[in-house]
């Protein structure tokens, strides 16, 4: 019990936030939003710690029985911020070593499936890669129907960290994404079983929101069995030796010869890397805009 005068503890946990906005927009409902805009919410260890801070914080607070997850500015989240060290200043130790940062990540994927309350994704524009990971790692993913959703580091660098590729989309629609690197749209990924609906992008965020207040009412005590029981069958399956087993191959991945070499080219010019990556696809930074139709005299 917090002491009289004082916060209680989940509130001082998102008090002072550099990298996310926290509020609650509706009863019940709890909102983190990624607020680096400027370049499609990179996920850097420093968002990241407050993200999962907030999330537990969340969790605790026993007034908050969902939580939404969105992007500010024009994307949900463009991946990892390879800009920084991703191998410094985890917000949590994980063992070192080879497949560290996979590890890493899908521990981040259990803590959120182990959590009481449900988790909402709420897409819009860029979902790539590392974004598409923390989205999958939610319990439902409402998508702006032309959201981008991708994971184009299969094209030189690694498998996804978080392969849950398979698990959502099923094989042959796995396969594709993982020997393309392709993006799907977010009315696709509906379809594809990625996500659970997509919606006009100006409809988005008050869907979320109703449905949110929805899931809101039931009481938590029960509604953490209703979450747990879904992913007990996913566990019976096998999904978590699944994603275990796929940071390993993640490993292997970032050790062979194409993946050696494209490391030594994004750093020196990530930007220019990346663009050259997909040179040959035609898309992501390579995507060549439309030029706008001439004016008639």
């Amino acid at each position: 019990m917090a002491r009289e005068g004082h916060p209680p503890p989940w509130r001082e946990a998102v008090s002072d936030t550099k990298h996310i906005v926290v509020d609650d927009p509706r009863p019940k409902v709890r909102r983190i939003t990624l607020n680096r805009p400027e370049k499609h919410n990179p996920l850097s260890n420093a968002l990241r710690t407050e993200l999962y801070a907030a999330v537990d914080a969340a969790d605790a607070d026993p007034d908050i029985h969902v939580a939404v997850i969105r992007g500010a500015g024009k994307s949900f989240s463009a991946g990892y911020d390879l800009a920084s060290d991703i191998l410094a200043d985890q917000p949590w130790h994980t063992a070192g070593g080879q497949g560290n940062w996979a590890r890493h990540v899908v521990e981040g994927h259990f803590k959120m499936w182990d959590l009481g309350i449900p988790i909402i994704a709420q897409v819009h524009g860029y979902c790539l890669a590392g974004g598409s990971e923390l989205a999958a790692s939610c319990d439902l993913v409402y998508t702006a129907e032309d959201a981008q959703i991708g994971y184009p580091p299969v094209r030189l660098m690694c498998a996804p960290d978080m392969q849950y590729h398979a698990w959502l989309m099923g094989m042959r629609r796995a396969m594709e994404l993982m020997l393309t690197g392709d993006a799907i749209s977010g009315k696709e990924a509906a379809e594809w079983g990625f996500a659970n609906r997509a919606l006009p992008k100006t409809k988005l965020e008050k869907f979320t929101l109703d449905q949110a207040e929805r899931i809101a009412k039931i009481p938590p005590e029960l509604q953490q069995i209703n979450k747990r029981s879904v992913h007990r069958a996913m566990e019976a399956m096998g999904v978590r030796n699944a994603l275990r087993s796929g940071t390993e191959l993640m490993a292997l991945g970032l050790n062979t010869e194409a993946s050696v070499e494209f490391a030594k080219q994004f750093q020196g010019d990530l930007k220019k890397a990346l663009t050259e990556r997909d040179k040959a696809f035609g898309d992501y930074r390579a995507k060549k805009k439309a030029k706008p139709a001439a004016k008639k005299k």
